[in-house]
Formats: C-alpha cells, sequence, structure tokens
C-alpha cells in the first residue's frame, strides 16, 4: 500500500466515522434532508447508514485492489470538494439559504478543503508514477 491509497483509506475512515457521529449527535440534520416523519425515522437513519457503509466498504476495497476506476472516482469526488467549500462560503454570507446549523455549514466546508487536497495529492500521484502510483 502506498502514501495515495493509505490517504484515501484515511479520508473514507474519517468520513463513516463522521457520518455515524452526525446520525448520533444531530440526526435532525440527516431526518430534514431524507424527509423523514417521526415514524420511519430509526428505519430511515439505519438504512441511510447501511447504504453508505456498503458504498464506501467498496470504495475502500476498490482502493486496496487498486481499482482504476475507484481511483478515477475518487479524484473526480474530491476535486469537487472545491463545490461543497464554494456553496459554505456562499451560505454563510448568505448569498445561498443556509438550512443546516452554521458548525455544520462550516465542517462541511473544512472537508471540501480536505477533499481538494486529497484530489490534488492524487493528481500529482497520478502524473508522477500513473493510477495508484509505484
Amino acid at each position: 500500500m502506498n502514501r495515495t491509497q493509505a490517504l484515501v483509506l484515511g479520508f473514507l475512515g474519517f468520513a463513516w466515522i463522521g457520518l455515524v457521529s452526525i446520525l448520533l449527535i444531530a440526526p435532525e440534520i440527516y431526518d430534514a434532508s431524507l424527509n423523514l416523519d417521526s415514524a420511519n425515522r430509526r428505519l430511515g437513519e439505519i438504512s441511510f447508514l447501511a447504504a453508505l457503509s456498503v458504498f464506501i466498504t467498496c470504495l475502500a476495497f476498490g482502493v486496496v485492489r487498486r481499482w482504476r476506476w475507484t481511483f478515477w472516482v475518487m479524484l473526480v469526488a474530491s476535486l469537487a470538494g472545491v463545490l461543497r467549500t464554494l456553496a459554505s462560503i456562499l451560505q454563510l454570507t448568505g448569498v445561498l439559504p443556509q438550512t443546516e446549523p452554521t458548525w455544520y455549514t462550516l465542517t462541511q466546508g473544512a472537508i471540501g478543503l480536505v477533499q481538494l487536497g486529497l484530489g490534488l495529492v492524487m493528481l500529482a500521484g497520478y502524473r508522477r508514477s500513473g493510477v495508484w502510483g509505484a
């Protein structure tokens, strides 16, 4: 396993931990986004967590196996982190409506910056050594 793979796996791990943390601390954020009513809230949250856990696990498996498509998916998604950061800035300045708490918007902006950094590292590694590097 090389540095790029370790960084991507670390990011996926932190993303999953963040997802679980928000579901435990402030589930109303996802409840509002998923339009869950009070009767189906728990089932919806568990289904959402299970679906994202499967997706993250598939991506992690692809990283370990050095699948090319996984590299490109992660590269594009990481570089798109700049959009997350810009959206957070626009929400905080009032240009876009802010529907989540301020701490969540700030967190999303910070995650976007981390994503962008990861994407730039992946791009540099690709230019130096190809997909997933040496």
